[in-house]
């Protein structure tokens, strides 16, 4: 796979993000992914993916943006490093804050998502 094509796909990850697209967001993983939250949940497998991801896509958090700052992939590996800042209103305020996520791609899928955030953790619990 190529720097571009990999660059491609991961900018098509965080456009679904965006779009709230939970099923453009699922048919990117590959069935036995792996998804590290940066609370440390581990998530494997694509039905367990999904189950972390239907509170954000069921707007449980608000509207949820991730703003791309940067963009690094290495074609070798397989690996892209997507910096960006994450936009919500939570509990009627606007907040957000900065993160990344190291995405690792094999035969055009997502086999592992792991992200890594600038914010206190839990950040959706009182």
């Amino acid at each position: 796979m190529g720097h571009n094509e990999l660059i491609e796909l991961a900018r098509s990850f965080i456009d679904a993000f965006n779009r709230n697209d939970l099923e453009a967001v699922m048919g990117l993983f590959d069935e036995d992914a792996l998804y590290d939250e940066f609370n440390g949940r581990r998530n494997q497998g694509k039905a367990a993916i999904r189950r972390a991801f239907e509170p954000q896509f069921s707007g449980a958090f608000g509207e949820m943006r991730f703003l791309d700052e940067d963009m690094f992939a290495d074609a070798k590996s397989g690996k892209v490093m997507a910096s960006w800042c994450c936009t919500l209103t939570l509990k009627g305020k606007a907040t957000s804050w900065r993160g990344l996520d190291l995405l690792c791609f094999a035969g055009g899928k997502l086999v592992a998502k792991s992200t890594y955030a600038k914010a206190k953790a839990p950040l959706f619990e009182d």
